[in-house]
């Protein structure tokens, strides 16, 4: 089919980031080592194509800790990180459990901890429903308050304003959070935060790249499931920068009509998604007659997260 694309824009950085990469390969090396069925509780990653290729290899997704495992299974907690009660559950039913919270995510549920004990109202930005969030807000829920906009913190009443911290879910809006605390600080002078930016270097990255890609571009397509809360964010800042911006699951997805008029369209995709989607949306365009293919670099990440702990000891044994 004709098209009026003539140039691809590659945004780099793009894809997987050291917690997820780190999350995957816990999955596949558990199979390696001790065999299917490895049980995973929720999706590893928001990610359709990688969930179900870890399903194909015998990994077993399930939503909760319930009498779907058997006891003594062995048990993979997804990046997202669980709750103490997840951990006390299964601990309960004497599950064999390896842990892939991203090292990011249990930073958080440290800050949560810390927080709580020293007797503060923890207001967590975040979205409600989002598994990292109810991990999170597990950890502390006596002391832990969710808002997701500006207008929640209007809203917001606590016992003691002077007496009060904020954190923050990973995978959101740079801008969008910056301003949510900025409201906070406004309304309790005396608020105080982590040390360093909850929000994780690969969403900040990410966002960086398609924010300086977008104004480059008359559209931009964006790799990740509709869950990701990441890759829906790429999605939201490209627009706001006023690019007509849309989020796919792979190359499949693409309307047509999005490209009409269209002369350079920028690529990106979500934490969580391998960068062999990437690649499948490249040679589309390429079956298309686009021999234009540029990558777009803003930053180099050189991030890497060692594997958890019984992995190694695991691997270390069999080796």
């Amino acid at each position: 089919m004709a098209t009026t694309v003539e140039k691809l824009l590659l945004a780099r950085p793009r894809g997987y980031c050291a917690g997820v990469d780190r999350a995957v390969q816990t999955v596949e090396r558990a199979l390696e080592l001790y065999g299917a069925p490895v049980y995973v509780r929720k999706e590893i990653v928001h990610n359709k194509h990688v969930v179900e290729q870890l399903r194909e290899r015998g990994a077993v997704f399930v939503e909760e800790l319930d009498d779907t495992i058997p006891e003594g299974a062995i048990t993979v907690f997804s990046a997202h990180g669980v709750s103490p009660m997840v951990h006390a559950e299964a601990e309960r039913r004497e599950l064999r459990t390896i842990d892939a919270t991203c090292p990011l995510v249990t930073k958080v549920h440290r800050e949560a901890v810390k927080f709580a004990q020293d007797g503060y109202t923890i207001v967590l930005i975040g979205h409600a429903g989002h598994e990292e969030v109810e991990g999170t807000m597990g950890e502390a829920p006596d002391h832990i308050v969710l808002v997701e906009t500006e207008e929640d913190v209007d809203r917001l009443e606590v016992d003691d304003p002077e007496k009060i911290a904020y954190i923050s879910q990973t995978t959101l809006s740079v801008d969008e959070t910056r301003a949510i605390i900025n409201r906070l600080r406004a309304k309790f002078p005396a608020i105080t935060g982590p040390r360093t930016d909850d929000i994780c270097y690969a969403t900040t990255n990410r966002q960086a790249a398609v924010k300086q890609m977008a104004p480059h571009c008359d559209l931009v397509l964006v790799i990740g499931s509709r869950n990701s809360s990441n890759s829906n964010r790429l999605v939201q800042v490209t627009r706001e920068l006023g690019t007509e911006s849309h989020l796919i699951d792979n190359e499949s997805e693409v309307d047509e009509t999005w490209l009409e008029g269209k002369r350079v369209v920028g690529i990106t995709s979500g934490a969580s998604a391998p960068d062999e989607l990437v690649q499948r949306l490249v040679a589309f365009f390429r079956e298309r007659g686009v021999e234009d293919v540029e990558e777009f670099q803003v930053v180099q990440e050189d991030v890497r997260f060692m594997l958890p702990k019984a992995i190694r000891q695991a691997m270390a044994a069999s080796a």
